[in-house]
């Protein structure tokens, strides 16, 4: 059966969480809830067995992580200079070695680094989507703006519900049980 193209597939999906850094988390708009939000789709992705990639922008000032994401990472996250992290040639390397074609990103801060990111990604020829509910900055203005943006530059909107929800395509599977619980 054809789908649209803008459901997320899972032979071709990867998650980008993109500084995540407790230091950033504290000053922008629902922090607590943006870290909340990316545990539960790094875990869903878990479920599902899907590739979860990481960056930290310049950890040396802005401190690492939040824990309660490096505690459930696979790997550690990418360090770097660059707002983009297009810039991160290891990172760049998996996502094509892997095949993937539609990246869904959150992260901190909505206007900064996550939107370089998003748009260097559709400039490389990925399908982008962004969480709206997982990404944040200091700034209301500055996070709609971001929004904004991204969305007139094709840049796709979503939600942790309805991105987690289009990867598991059916319900009644042991993987639905477990996301179900993830979203509630």
């Amino acid at each position: 059966m054809k789908r649209h193209p803008q459901i997320l597939e899972r032979d071709h999906t990867a998650l980008l969480v993109v500084d995540a850094q407790i230091k950033l988390s504290a000053v922008v708009q629902n922090g607590k809830q943006v870290v909340e939000g990316i545990v539960r789709l790094i875990k869903g992705f878990r479920v599902l067995n899907l590739q979860v990639f990481s960056t930290e922008q310049y950890p040396q000032g802005l401190g690492p992580t939040d824990p309660s994401i490096t505690a459930i990472l696979d790997s550690a996250p990418f360090q770097k200079m660059s707002f983009s992290c297009i810039t991160v040639e290891e990172l760049t390397s998996q996502l094509q070695q892997r095949k993937i074609q539609q990246v869904l990103i959150a992260g901190i801060e909505a206007h900064v680094c996550v939107q370089q990111t998003a748009l260097d990604l559709l400039a490389h020829d990925f399908q982008v989507q962004v969480g709206v509910d997982v990404v944040s900055s200091r700034k209301e203005l500055d996070y709609r703006t971001a929004l904004e943006r991204m969305s007139k530059a094709g840049v796709i909107l979503t939600t942790v519900e309805a991105a987690l929800f289009e990867l598991l395509e059916v319900s009644g599977t042991g993987e639905f049980k477990e996301i179900a619980k993830l979203i509630k």
